[in-house]
């Protein structure tokens, strides 16, 4: 219990982040319908499951442009 105590500082900012960046990955989802890779449906299941790692990939592949 004490490490994880020890590992907070470090673990709630990471966690801001990601909530974060699914948040406003999402609502630019909603928002422009035009993906350069698959659909929405599938970039909103990457988003939400994957983590961190989601939303970078939506925005580096799959954000058509504007």
């Amino acid at each position: 219990m004490n490490q994880i105590i020890e590992y907070l500082p470090f673990i709630i900012p990471i966690i801001a982040v990601e909530f974060i960046l699914m948040i406003v990955s999402l609502v630019h989802m909603l928002k422009h319908k035009k993906f350069r890779f698959g659909n929405q449906a599938m970039w909103i299941i990457i988003v939400v499951f994957v983590q961190i790692i989601g939303p970078i990939l939506y925005f580096t592949i799959g954000r058509g442009e504007e």
